[in-house]
């Protein structure tokens, strides 16, 4: 079952069960996947996201509400942290697994040797793999000083 269809079925369920916080959560996926499949049109020919695509939107939305509830908590809002942590819960349920450090320590050795990196000019090659093997497992944010560090 592709994301949009696990996604969907979610919001149909969430529906039936009255559950408040779980269908506005996904509501807001179901309208930035819109938004994504509004925005690649092209000529006027309709393109669907793929589940890649989805990944990194699920991941973009946990990131944003990341740094939303660090900021009401700074702010004193607790309140609004705490919806913003249970939003993140629910969008975590549609990510893979994130990797753990020595997971994603592998991961860019093996990109590595598979683009046949030698220096810091080939990062954006290894980037380019970590990013279609893994998305929605990985911070890249994080994972970007790992792979200076390793073809310095």
């Amino acid at each position: 079952m592709d994301m949009r269809t696990r996604i969907n079925t979610a919001l149909k369920q969430a529906m039936k069960d009255k559950d408040v916080e779980k269908l506005s959560t996904l509501r807001l996926i179901n309208a930035a996947i819109k938004d994504r499949e509004i925005a690649s049109r092209v000529d006027g020919e309709e393109t669907a996201v793929t589940d890649a695509e989805v990944l990194g939107i699920l991941g973009k939305m946990v990131k944003q509400r990341l740094e939303s509830a660090k900021a009401f908590e700074e702010g004193g809002r607790v309140e609004l942290a705490e919806k913003e942590r249970g939003e993140i819960v629910v969008i975590e349920e549609y990510l893979p697994r994130q990797l753990s450090e020595d997971e994603a320590s592998k991961a860019v050795q093996a990109a590595i040797s598979e683009t046949g990196a030698q220096s810091i000019r080939d990062m954006g090659k290894v980037m380019g793999v970590l990013k279609s093997k893994y998305t929605g497992q990985m911070d890249f944010g994080a994972i970007g000083p790992i792979v200076k560090e390793k073809l310095a």
